[in-house]
């Protein structure tokens, strides 16, 4: 699996820049290789789906953060540490949906996700799997978590 194969679209983020009103923030996933692989890691040991509480959500600035600053978002499996899968995006455009994932939190209850991701396969027209997250991680190029960027809930220790 290459990243060149995952496309990433993002939705219900532009009330951030209007002061609209908050809307949940989703994130979809197109992958349009060969599937089996992706299906493999998206399936824990017992042959069952992986949950959102069994996989991480984070970006990977690739140099320090500034204008037109690229980054890699990830999605791992929580259990392993494996990844399931990477892509190249802007870390301007990824820390927006942040932002927008946590005004949206302010409203949201204790257990409620703040953004929903989707992962699609080539050639289906429902996603593969949905993903309730309440946790993205923003790492700088030297591997540090950077909080003052991640999306973490209170009460959470990392």
């Amino acid at each position: 699996m290459r990243r060149e194969d995952f496309t990433l679209n993002v939705t219900n983020i532009d009330w951030v820049e209007t002061d609209g009103e908050p809307r949940k923030p989703a994130v979809s996933i197109d992958f349009t290789g060969p599937s089996t692989m992706l299906r493999e890691r998206l399936t824990g040991p017992e042959g069952d789906l992986l949950d959102a509480d069994e996989t991480d959500v984070a970006l990977r600035l690739q140099e320090p953060l500034g204008n037109d600053t690229a980054g890699v978002v990830s999605v791992t499996n929580r259990i392993t540490g494996e990844f399931i899968l990477e892509l190249n995006e802007d870390a301007d455009d990824v820390l927006q949906f942040i932002r927008a994932a946590r005004g949206y939190g302010e409203d949201a209850t204790e257990d409620e996700g703040r953004y929903t991701v989707e992962i699609t396969l080539e050639g289906d027209d429902e996603p593969f799997v949905t993903y309730d997250k309440r946790t993205f991680l923003v790492y700088d190029d030297e591997g540090s978590l950077l909080r003052q960027h991640s999306l973490i809930p209170s009460g959470v220790e990392l």
